[in-house]
């Protein structure tokens, strides 16, 4: 079971770290200035990253304990997320400057991201048998 975490930890880490990589050449090659950005992309990565990890840890827990209630919890965690994550994106919609549709753009296309990953792990802690 501790190896098939860590499994599940390593792609989370994995793929996140090629989605980073191939994110900030996508802005070196278009010359995306970031500095205007509210939120820097690291920081952007670290939350969505921790909260992904909070996400598949309360999760791996939830199998163990009662493997039924699996689906209900991930629609829960990330309804919740998706609460904070609106929170995290207010400042960005209020800002009037010319460079904010990129930011939106790309604020969504990390949630977006982070979904995926997500959605990807559940499915794999669903198909594996007790």
């Amino acid at each position: 079971m501790i190896l098939k975490n860590y499994k599940t930890f390593r792609f989370l880490l994995i793929s996140v770290g090629i989605a980073y990589v191939l994110h900030k050449l996508i802005f070196y090659f278009f010359q995306i200035n970031q500095k205007t950005f509210y939120y820097s992309l690291e920081r952007l990565y670290a939350v969505f990253f921790a909260l992904s990890f909070v996400i598949i840890f309360i999760l791996l827990k939830i199998k163990e304990r009662n493997f039924d209630q699996l689906g209900m919890s991930f629609l829960l965690l990330t309804s919740s997320k998706m609460v904070f994550y609106y929170f995290l994106l207010k400042p960005i919609l209020k800002i009037r400057h010319y460079d904010i549709p990129i930011e939106k753009i790309n604020f969504f296309v990390l949630f977006v991201l982070f979904l995926t990953i997500e959605v990807v792990v559940t499915i794999r802690i669903l198909s594996e048998k007790q």
